[in-house]
Formats: structure tokens, sequence, C-alpha cells
């Protein structure tokens, strides 16, 4: 009997050193950054200077809200972040039969996070609803040309288009163009509760401060590694990077140049810079009517120095005159130089000669970092020119406002090209139907609208090419726009994760991510 408690007396002594040493069995979980770490109970933080607009597809229009949608939402086709070329994503396959005739095959077994299927029905509630006037979404243009959509069976549908539509296919690869659960959309606000097919799946919203998500466990592309995704909202990027640096945030986006070399500096974080596909452009309100005085452009492209600007992004930023980026089709090389050269004598010529310097000029601007500076160095161009310049700096979402109302005289606007696709950077930006929606430039053109809509209208990509760089090159004769410079794609990981899929867009995805 002695021996028999003794025998137990020393099992669980046994137990107990074992747990108190330091040893890790072969089971038990690492702490984040070891070998293979297991990050099932770790939170995953992106921090954001900027909160969303609101969580619909349909309803938004704007990059924070968008990085938050990629995560919930999928659309049927995607663009490969490699080759550039669209390819199927929620879509099986598809047939063009005639010109204006598209019939998309869908993946079966998809679910809602809501647990309604993904069907030919949801996508005909979907597009129905984007194209819709009486939605009033943002990017109906995405769907301007499609004629009717018909559910042919539970996984067919079919697209009519008014005309043949060269960027479709590119158009339903875009953010906006996510299929959306049509029961969660009937029941709920989905700009404040998004119910969507991909890798994760909302849990709350604190606007202003954070938005969360988890993992999507019945994905139908296998659950991601990471189970709690954050997005907080940190108003100052100085304190984003402490906290990167210290552990708190994962993941931050769109590097602020006069941060660069700190980040560099940080042995815990991986930076990645690509050349990308936004266009940052300085833009007149063309409704005013001093905007619509060539001269008045004219004196305003010619007192703008983008060589001093693009010289303060170290690195990040790409000078060039061409609306249509080298990541964008329709990019031709000889646009590179077509615009309005400095030349800060000639501009004080034209503003001397017609006295543009006697009205005040309002610059609006949204209140984040690269904006901001652009927007100091710029208005000290203009005033050394001649003009009387203030700056009006506001939060993103009453900026987006501001400047889509019309009020303003001048500003900065930029747009991703998430497509890809000139015909979808020029018709949603600057064609006339557009004007007081996603035109906030207001401009209106009838020979630009026709190189435009001849460009969408025809399935030949080499003549789509040649009447983009037409329409371009228009734009750029005008001074429509003064183009500041083109994006590099930015992230900053910290190096304990990996798997971050960053496309040349400016969009992420975090389905891949994992600890090392």
């Amino acid at each position: 009997m002695k021996k028999k408690w003794l025998f137990i007396l020393l099992f669980v002594v046994s137990i107990v050193l074992a747990a108190c040493s330091g040893g890790e069995s072969s089971s038990a979980p690492k702490e984040n950054g070891g070998s293979g770490s297991d990050i099932s109970g770790k939170t995953f933080t992106y921090a954001t200077t900027t909160d969303a607009v609101g969580l619909s597809p349909i309803m938004t229009n704007d990059s924070p809200s968008a990085n938050v949608i990629e995560q919930v939402y999928e659309t049927l086709f995607q663009r490969n972040s490699e080759t550039l070329e669209i390819e199927p994503k929620l879509a099986e396959s598809y047939e063009n039969p005639d010109e204006n005739t598209w019939i998309f095959k869908l993946k079966e077994g998809v679910q809602f996070h809501d647990g309604t299927p993904f069907n030919a029905e949801a996508v005909k509630y979907t597009f129905d609803k984007l194209r819709d006037p009486a939605t009033g979404a943002p990017r109906a243009s995405l769907l301007e040309s499609v004629e009717e959509i018909t559910v042919e069976d539970e996984y067919t549908v079919k697209i009519t288009t008014k005309y043949p539509y060269g960027a479709f296919l590119a158009a339903l690869s875009h953010t906006n163009s996510a299929i959306v659960s049509p029961s969660a959309d009937q029941k709920q606000d989905l700009m404040k509760e998004p119910v969507g097919t991909g890798p994760f799946k909302f849990v709350s919203w604190t606007p202003g401060d954070q938005l969360e998500l988890e993992a999507n466990e019945e994905y139908w592309n296998g659950a991601p590694d990471l189970k709690k995704v954050v997005f907080k909202v940190v108003p100052e990027v100085s304190t984003a990077i402490s906290m990167l640096q210290t552990g708190e945030v994962q993941f931050i986006d769109n590097l602020p140049t006069e941060q660069i070399n700190r980040l560099e500096s940080m042995d815990n974080i991986d930076i990645q810079k690509i050349d990308g596909s936004p266009v940052y452009y300085f833009a007149f309100n063309h409704l005013k009517e001093m905007n619509q005085d060539p001269e008045f452009r004219e004196a305003v492209a010619s007192a703008i120095d983008r060589d001093a600007f693009v010289s303060k992004l170290n690195g990040l930023g790409v000078r060039s005159d061409s609306v249509v980026g080298p990541k964008v089709f329709g990019y031709d090389k000889s646009a590179e130089n077509a615009g309005t050269p400095y030349d800060l004598d000639h501009a004080k010529e034209l503003v001397e000669k017609n006295g543009y310097g006697d009205q005040p000029l309002k610059l609006l601007t949204a209140n984040r970092a690269n904006t901001t500076l652009m927007a100091e160095i710029v208005q000290a161009q203009l005033v050394e020119a001649g003009f009387k310049v203030e700056i009006e700096s506001m939060e993103w979402a009453t900026y987006l406002d501001s400047a889509r109302a019309g009020e303003y005289d001048l500003t900065f606007l930029s747009w991703s090209n998430v497509t890809g696709d000139g015909s979808e950077l020029f018709y949603p930006n600057f064609h006339s139907d557009n004007v007081g929606s996603s035109n906030r430039a207001q401009y209106s053109n009838a020979a630009f609208d026709d190189l435009v809509m001849q460009s969408r209208t025809t399935v030949d990509q080499e003549e789509r090419a040649k009447l983009l760089d037409q329409a371009n090159k228009l734009m750029l004769e005008e001074n429509a726009v003064v183009v500041m410079y083109h994006g590099v794609v930015t992230s900053a990981l910290d190096n304990t994760y990996t798997g971050l899929n960053l496309d040349s867009t400016g969009k992420w995805t975090l389905k891949n991510v994992t600890g090392k």
C-alpha cells in the first residue's frame, strides 16, 4: 500500500515540475513570432488614420471603406496581382457568345455569412440595386453599360449590355461590384452591418474608434489563419508607427514620406513597396466660372512645380504628367511630358495680365499627411505666382461630401484605379455623365466624353488603347487637371507575420496572413 501511495506521489510531483519548467510540448501554443507560431488566439490589428465611411460596397466609394469591404465581401472576378489579368473569383467561368452578351457560371456551395446561399439571384439583386438610379450608388457607373440581367438557373446569370463593353470584366472585379446578401440587405443597414461571402465576418464597429472582424470558419476557400482582425483608428500616423514598433499594431499601409526613414530603421517590421496604379492630381472645380477660363488653368498649372513636391516623397511617388499611369491599361509613354511645364515667370505674367490675384481661392484638402504636405507646398507656389490661396482642411468623410458637392475652388483628388483600366479611370472621374457624383472635378467636355465612350464600346483592345491615349492628352492640353504624381503602394507588416497580399492598385487582403 505504501509503495502504491509513493508511486502516486512521485507521479503528481513529476506533473507539477513539468508544468513549472520552461519546456514546451509539441502541442503547446507558441508565442507570436516563433517558428510555425500559433496565432489562433492573437488579435491582428491594422491601424488607419481614417475611419471607414460605411461598410456597403453598393453605397461607398473610398479607400478606408474598401479596405474593410475587401475582407468581408467578394466579387465575381479579381485582378491577378502578378499578371494583372482579370480572373474568375465567385464566378466559375464565363462565355461571351456575342459582343453584347455575357453568360456567367457561378461557384456552387458558397454561402453568405448569414447562411443565405450565393447564387444567380444574389448577383442579380446586387447588380440591379447598384445600377438603380433610386439607390444613388456612388459607383453606379460600373454597370452603366448593362441593359438587362437574367437568371438562367440557380448558378447561371446572363447579362446583356447596351453596347460592346471592353472593360466589363475589369468593372466586375471592382470592390464596389462585390456581391451582397439579399436577405441581409432587406433586414439591416449594410453600411453598419455588412454581410458578404468573404474570409472574414463582421463583429462590431465603434465609429471613430475600431472595427472588429472574425474568421469565417466556413469560408469556401479555406478558413483564414487569423481569427480576429481589428481595424483601429489612430489619427496620428506617428502614434500608429509607435504602436507598430511596440507590437500593439501589426500592420499599416500608405506609409508617410516623412516617416519612411524611421520605419526602415525598425527591426521588427518588413516594408513592402510596389509601383502602383493610384494617381494623385490637382483638380479645378470646372463648374466655377474662373476655372472655365483656359488661361486661368494654364497660369495655375505653370505655377506648380511638381518636381519640388515629388522630391519630398522619399521615393514613394513617381513623377509623371500622364493621368493614365504605367500600371493602367491605356498608358502611353508619350504622355509622360505632355502637361504644361513649370514656368513661374509665365504664371506671373498671366496672373498680372488677367487680375487672377484679386480673388481669394479656397484650396480644399483632406487632413491626411501626404495631402496636407502637398497642399502646403502648392499653396506656397501659387502665392508666389500672385494668387491668393487659403487652405481648408477637413476630415475624410466630410471632405468626400464637400468635394462631391463641388463646394470648393481647387482641391486634390486621387484614384486608386482598382480595375487597372483607363476607361474605368476616365468615365467615373471625368465623364459628364457623372458630374455631381463620382466626377468630383465637375469636368465636362463633349470631345473627351466621345473618346471615353468609344474606348468603352469596343472590345478591340488596341483600338481602346489608342482612344484612351487621345483622351489622356486632350485633358493635359486643356489643363483639366494637373497630375502631381503616381503612387508607390506601401505597407509595413510585423515580421512575425507573412502572407499579406498587396496589389499595385493599393488593395490588400488578409486571407493568407499567418504567423511564421
